[in-house]
């Protein structure tokens, strides 16, 4: 998956050119994969930009400023949106990718998948054969397992 970053080269605001070098400096830094697409100088991308960005996250004029950030075909954020993701640690997720092996959001996952195989080990645990045979021999400590539930 290609991350798209819609910008205008030729921009005449310095805080439209802030806002893209930051964008464009964090996905370098944090080596994803993304394609610079020029609205300036191409009506194309200028088109499918304002036509991709949910009416929902347009401006009350309705003409999307850049940058403006894709996945493919979906829409991730404007620049307002992925400052929330850097400042949150969570910019994968944002651009819906996966975090980096390594990574803190890769660690988080790693963590929970351990939890989760500890979590299968105790139960298979309770259900060795001393469990059984406690069970089995003193059916009124456990409420929930009868004698003719136990092969």
């Amino acid at each position: 998956m290609v991350i798209k970053v819609f910008l205008a080269s030729s921009s005449g605001s310095t805080a439209i050119k802030k806002k893209q070098q930051d964008v464009v400096a964090f996905l370098e830094a944090l080596k994803v994969d993304y394609a610079q697409l020029d609205i300036a100088c191409n009506e194309e991308n200028r088109m499918w930009m304002r036509q991709n960005v949910p009416e929902e996250k347009k401006p009350s004029n309705g003409i999307p400023l850049p940058p403006q950030i894709f996945n493919e075909e979906s829409y991730c954020g404007d620049y307002e949106t992925f400052f929330d993701a850097k400042e949150d640690n969570s910019v994968f997720s944002f651009l819906g990718l996966a975090p980096p092996p390594g990574s803190k959001g890769h660690a988080e996952e790693d963590e929970e998948q351990d939890e989760e195989e500890l979590r299968q080990l105790e139960v298979d645990q309770l259900l060795s054969s001393d469990f059984i045979w406690m069970v089995f021999h003193f059916p009124s400590l456990h409420p929930f397992v009868s004698r003719s539930d136990i092969p």
